[in-house]
């Protein structure tokens, strides 16, 4: 987005340096077109600022005469353009001036007013300086070049008078001086080019970090090759002209020169070969894998007919990796930790794209070797990697370089159930990982607001939605990490959150981790209800307090839904029911499963359940839900079966139910039974109900179903839990006996489902969390502004 999108909507008064040579006029006709070019970085008033100067003048007075061509209003503009013409044909450096403050007012104000500048601002501004340096480079190139054509015509003249003339000694002296200065500043530039260029890479490669947790990235390297080839064509030249005025420079001068021009190719080399596409961060053994790694500078070092050279791939232990970070490349494979199948591919470079590439397309990790872990780790938590090399020859005289190129912390396992918790141990190393760190060391403890941003990214990319996570949703999910029912939503953002609270410590009164609990939801949300949640019919990640608190005076028949908070991948119906005394109470549906969810949809659940009529706060169920309905398909006419169709029920508030983790299974085919039970109903003994073996029923044409009524399970005797000084937004969960399910047979078969209670709270609008600067470049590069989000309430009027 450029910056002018946002300024031409803000009041001219809060920008300054318009005049009436540049008025704001001819700043609107120019739009974004003034920000795509380097006017901000000609400080001096040494040639080179001068020709850039000139150039965009010139430039400027093409762009104004394109826009008359092409505008309503021809005359204004040629007006504008003779008047900036005749101000500042003779001192274009203060049309450059002039431009570079009205720019600098424009992003004061939009700094001022938003308190963060876009990201594609910042990579823009980025951009335009490693170009301005660039062409710095090349222009002093030609400086040198002229100074070496005038030092070989003034030898010239010297050796035709045969005679030493005083003042051309001194002249040529003076030459000398000035072509030592110039090599000198060449050099420094170009090292100071490298150096932007690889802290640009290394915003390349944590971007593509943070994309393994589903954070947006422009993978395009093609923009990153044309400045290695650049780089490199530069160094190239000017060790030629090092070479061709050695006599000038001086033997100290010239080692010195050479000495730093190939250290900066060697850097510009090595760094040049990267992993392109990551292999998978959860690896399974004997699963076939896919990786490829390129080098940038292939297609203009490497020959032609190129040069064959191939590239090996080799897992590698944290321990190795730490040894190959500290300079050891040849010691870190010293020690065998596993065997890859199919582990090498060719370097080549493909004609279409111009990109050198080594593509592994059925890479398959055959075995592993652990290492030694803390007693506390679990293989989950042991982090490898892929390494990459090649040897590659260079130059006439063949020089070797070894490449090597360490793929992203991997976790390797054995079996699908340890799919979930090395899940959680690779977005924890991409989230929060640092820059330069000693492989792969990552922080024990996180601030909570950072945990935030990355649980609702993660979210937005698995589901695949743009509507993120909300300020209640945070606050409920700090208060269930936190496991602290009394401290605020500000209390919250204070706190750092740490990797034993996120995954190894089970929570209270659960069986599971807050991540295993989260990722469950996660599954559920993108298998089943990607396009309820983007439609904002799900209110979510909150209690039944909360809930309680949204439908106190609501209505009978409202109802929302909610994730379930002790079930693992489970989302929850909340209702109002009308008591027969006159007053109203809410109840809680037993949670709907994967399982329960593939037999018949969410939204068809809600068209069966007559309880619920009004999607809260007042939307009638069929206008919200219209989209989601499955039409009841034509039945062939056959006579020997009755027709059915599976249908849900809830049973009468009376009827008492098994706890909502106990029941997560119960709306599977095999068993179609459900419960419900009341926030106030009492408790009775257990009962057993039998129901005898059922023949097969037909459903509906693509429900595929057998049901099979087996006997109910003699559910144990239970009392509430005791509420005492609980958080609002804290549920405390129920045990219930069982009640004899609502099942009717007469052509339809009835699924009954369990209610539970609800309470209050109040909350505030959102807030939202920026991604850390990457590096320390006039304003941070990825540092940008979200529009902060609507509230629940909002989104539900």
């Amino acid at each position: 987005m450029a910056l002018w999108s946002v300024v031409r909507d803000m009041h001219p008064e809060l920008f300054s340096g318009y005049s009436e040579e540049f008025p704001r006029d001819l700043r609107c006709f120019l739009g974004d077109w003034l920000e795509k070019h380097p006017w901000e970085f000609i400080t001096g008033s040494d040639s080179f600022s001068a020709f850039m100067a000139d150039s965009l003048l010139s430039a400027l007075m093409e762009k104004l005469q394109d826009l008359a061509n092409q505008n309503c209003q021809p005359g204004l503009i040629l007006q504008l353009t003779t008047n900036l013409e005749n101000a500042y044909r003779r001192d274009p450096l203060q049309l450059a001036r002039t431009v570079k403050q009205i720019l600098d007012a424009e992003r004061v104000a939009v700094q001022n007013q938003f308190q963060c500048l876009p990201l594609s601002f910042h990579r823009q501004q980025e951009e335009l300086k490693f170009g301005f340096d660039l062409k710095r480079l090349q222009y002093k190139l030609q400086e040198i070049r002229a100074l070496y054509g005038n030092l070989e015509d003034g030898s010239r003249v010297s050796l035709q008078i045969n005679t030493v003339d005083p003042q051309f000694s001194t002249q040529g002296d003076l030459q000398a001086n000035t072509l030592h200065t110039l090599f000198s500043e060449v050099a420094k530039e170009l090292e100071t080019a490298k150096t932007r260029l690889l802290k640009r890479l290394d915003i390349w490669k944590r971007q593509q970090q943070l994309a393994g947790n589903g954070t947006p990235f422009d993978e395009d390297l093609a923009p990153l090759q044309k400045r290695f080839e650049s780089l490199v064509d530069v160094c190239f030249k000017l060790r030629q002209q090092v070479v061709a005025l050695a006599a000038q420079l001086g033997a100290d001068l010239q080692s010195c020169l050479q000495e730093r021009l190939e250290i900066v190719f060697n850097t510009l080399v090595k760094s040049a070969f990267l992993v392109d596409k990551q292999p998978p961060q959860v690896l399974k053994t004997q699963t076939k894998f896919q990786a490829t790694v390129r080098f940038l500078l292939g297609s203009q070092l490497f020959k032609v007919p190129q040069t064959s050279f191939s590239v090996s791939a080799n897992i590698v232990t944290e321990k190795q990796a730490r040894e190959l970070a500290a300079g050891h490349p040849d010691a870190s494979l010293c020690e065998s930790t596993g065997e890859i199948v199919n582990n090498v591919a060719p370097l080549e470079t493909a004609t279409t794209s111009n990109a050198c590439c080594a593509v592994f397309k059925n890479m398959l990790l055959k075995k592993i070797k652990r290492s030694d872990r803390k007693s506390t780790e679990s293989v989950t938590e042991e982090k490898c990697a892929v390494l990459f090399s090649a040897r590659i020859n260079l130059g006439s005289n063949s020089t070797t370089f070894l490449l090597q190129a360490l793929s992203l912390p991997i976790v390797v396992i054995v079996h699908g159930n340890q799919d979930n918790n090395a899940k959680a141990t690779i977005l924890w190393d991409n989230a929060f990982a640092a820059k330069d760190r000693i492989p792969f060391v990552v922080t024990e403890r996180v601030p909570w607001g950072n945990m935030c941003e990355t649980l609702n990214q993660k979210f937005m990319a698995e589901v695949q939605t743009t509507k993120g996570l909300l300020k209640e949703h945070y606050f409920f999910l700090a208060q269930k990490i936190f496991n602290d029912n009394n401290a605020s939503y500000e209390d919250f953002q204070s706190r750092c959150v740490s990797w034993s609270q996120f995954n190894k410590e089970i929570l209270p009164n659960r069986g599971f981790t807050f991540w295993q609990w989260f990722e469950g939801i996660l599954e559920l949300t993108k298998k089943y209800l990607k396009d309820y949640w983007s439609d904002r019919l799900i209110l979510g990640f909150v209690s039944r307090q909360y809930v309680s608190s949204c439908l106190s005076n609501a209505p009978a028949g409202t109802f929302l839904l909610r994730f379930s908070d002790s079930l693992i991948g489970g989302i929850s119906i909340a209702y109002v029911i009308r008591l027969p005394n006159g007053s109203c109470e809410v109840e809680n549906i037993q949670p709907f499963t994967a399982t329960s969810l593939s037999v018949r949809s969410l939204a068809d659940c809600v068209l069966d359940l007559q309880e619920l009529q009004v999607l809260y706060p007042n939307r009638p169920k069929r206008e919200a839900f219209q989209n989601y309905f499955n039409e009841e398909l034509p039945r062939k006419n056959n006579k020997e079966y009755v027709p059915t169709r599976i249908r849900i029920t809830v049973g009468t508030p009376s009827e008492p139910a098994l706890p909502e983790q106990n029941l997560h299974s119960s709306m599977s085919l095999g068993n179609p039974t459900a419960f419900v039970y009341s926030e106030h109903s009492s408790l009775s003994p257990a009962k057993q109900n039998v129901l005898g073996s059922m023949p097969n029923l037909s459903v509906n044409p693509g429900i595929p179903t057998d049901p099979v009524y087996s006997d109910l399970p003699l559910a144990p005797e239970s009392e509430w839990l005791p509420q005492g000084n609980a958080s609002p937004l804290e549920p405390m969960e129920s045990a219930m006996d069982i009640g004899l399910p609502d099942i009717s047979l007469h052509g339809i078969v009835d699924f009954p489902m369990p209610l539970d209670p609800l309470a209050s709270e109040n909350l505030h609008p959102p807030s939202i969390y920026e991604l850390e600067q990457l590096i320390q470049h006039q304003p941070p590069l990825l540092h940008y502004s979200r529009n902060p989000g609507p509230t629940l309430t909002n989104l539900c009027s």
